[in-house]
């Protein structure tokens, strides 16, 4: 997920985003910009962010026939009026893939800046916490927004279903129980994949830790009673075996207490469905 050579499915999804802008054509383009003039296109940063979406509009660049320069790394802060990326090509074409490109570095540069804020808050309290999304991602942006992520500093968690094991409370009721749940998730997964368990009481983590599980994902607790229930775990000596990972309610204002109470995880769906749009622009000149 982190920063490299995008795969090719997601080369075929940004070409997909310029297709569903496009459509048959630029129309206004077409009309008022000859055929073979040709231009150069800088993006610029117009508020203080973390830069992500980079790579995307290189890519895009690439695959429609116009030269790049990155003028800025992915994962820096910029100021306003820094320039992030130089593009250089037909006039006609710049014009049409501008909306696609603005979009996404505004999103994913959002989402870095959200996380990079979160993550310096919460080691605050914690130097070795790690802050994770989760799956409250777009319907086909999720590549995007998790690799956002992971350029503002924090982990992607799991990127879908099949990667893990994770065990939520309406798993619990119908399988029947927190032991039965883990105890089953147990005999039938490889032992190349963990296995979480949301635990809403005491009870429940000892209960999953009992049973099994590698992570306690802790559900809506307040820092103050995620502090007794650390205390209690190193106490009965099970502490040490499992992940402690907290979730819900998980923001900014609190982080740095939740990261202080002993646990390693925080979760937050906030970093990829509430988050700002980093505000971008590109300016095009005649060559």
């Amino acid at each position: 997920m982190k920063s490299g050579s995008l795969p090719p499915e997601v080369i075929e999804s940004l070409k997909k985003f310029i297709d569903e802008d496009v459509r048959s054509g630029d129309l206004t383009t077409r009309l008022t910009v000859p055929e073979d003039a040709t231009a150069l296109a800088t993006m610029y940063a117009k508020e203080r962010a973390v830069l992500a979406g980079i790579e995307e509009v290189a890519a895009i660049a690439k695959f429609s026939g116009i030269e790049y320069e990155v003028l800025a790394f992915e994962g820096n802060w910029v100021d306003p009026q820094t320039p992030v990326i130089r593009l250089k090509g037909s006039a006609r074409t710049l014009l049409s893939i501008e909306r696609v490109c603005l979009n996404i570095v505004q999103r994913m540069s959002g989402i870095a800046t959200k996380v990079n804020r979160m993550v310096s808050v919460a080691r605050g309290g914690n130097p070795n916490i790690k802050v994770a999304a989760t799956r409250k991602t777009t319907p086909g942006f999720r590549f995007f927004e998790k690799r956002a992520v992971a350029v503002g500093g924090g982990d992607t968690h799991r990127y879908a279903l099949d990667d893990m094991v994770l065990i939520k409370n309406n798993h619990i009721t119908a399988a029947g129980g927190v032991r039965k749940a883990v105890e089953a998730a147990r005999e039938g997964v490889s032992f190349s994949k963990k296995v979480s368990c949301e635990a809403r009481t005491l009870q429940q983590a000892q209960e999953a830790i009992g049973a099994g599980a590698d992570i306690i994902l802790l559900d809506n607790f307040k820092p103050k009673d995620i502090g007794g229930v650390v205390e209690i775990l190193k106490s009965e000596g099970i502490r040490d075996k499992v992940i402690l990972e907290v979730s819900g309610g998980v923001n900014e204002e609190n982080a740095k207490e939740y990261a202080a109470t002993g646990v390693d995880v925080l979760s937050s769906g906030a970093l990829t469905h509430s988050f700002k749009s980093a505000d971008f622009n590109m300016l095009l000149s005649l060559n």
